[in-house]
């Protein structure tokens, strides 16, 4: 498989309160829908989701294989189970997407799987961030587990020449309820 889309679903939402984030109302449907289709629509050769709440899985669309994972987990866990699932189904690369950023378009998505050569993410106010796109070999040197970052290391690593521009509305994520209306 040459490209598998990613989402990241198995927040915690702490910040939110106690509402899980991702199903709360976005135009009308569950929040984590919006970057759902938007990654659907991207033109990857399969999709996979990990979640930690059975709620968040149900509403995802049908072409998502859905991967629940246990609840709480820190960020770089999560990450490393997204890319231990890429390499298990030997993707040469995949494209992560977060579910709690509902505005970066399907357009830049398609940028980032359309691209050639190494990894590359976005880049919002010169810090880079997902979505992002990593090639296997990039995967396998993720950062030390016991630090919940994630890929932080990994993108700020990326070359300038690697990293797509995003909007503010499109960098905008939901962390608390107040962000759903600000966007």
């Amino acid at each position: 498989m040459r490209t598998l889309g990613i989402l990241l679903a198995a927040g915690a939402s702490r910040r939110f309160g106690s509402q899980d984030k991702l199903l709360a109302n976005w135009n009308g449907a569950p929040l984590v829908l919006a970057a759902a289709r938007s990654l659907e629509a991207a033109g990857c050769d399969a999709l996979l989701a990990l979640v930690s709440s059975e709620r968040v899985g149900a509403a995802l669309p049908a072409s998502f294989q859905v991967h629940q994972i246990e609840r709480g987990l820190p960020l770089s866990r999560t990450w490393r189970m997204a890319r231990d699932c890429a390499m298990t189904l030997h993707a040469e690369r995949a494209l992560f997407v977060l579910g709690d950023m509902p505005s970066v378009s399907t357009d830049t998505l398609r940028t980032l799987v359309n691209s050639d050569g190494g990894s590359r993410a976005c880049v919002f106010n010169g810090i880079p961030m997902p979505p992002a796109l990593l090639v296997a070999d990039d995967m396998r040197r993720m950062p030390d587990p016991e630090q919940d970052q994630g890929a932080r290391e990994l993108l700020r690593a990326l070359p300038h020449k690697s990293l797509i521009p995003l909007s503010a509305q499109e960098a905008c994520d939901i962390d608390i309820p107040q962000d759903l209306w600000q966007n």
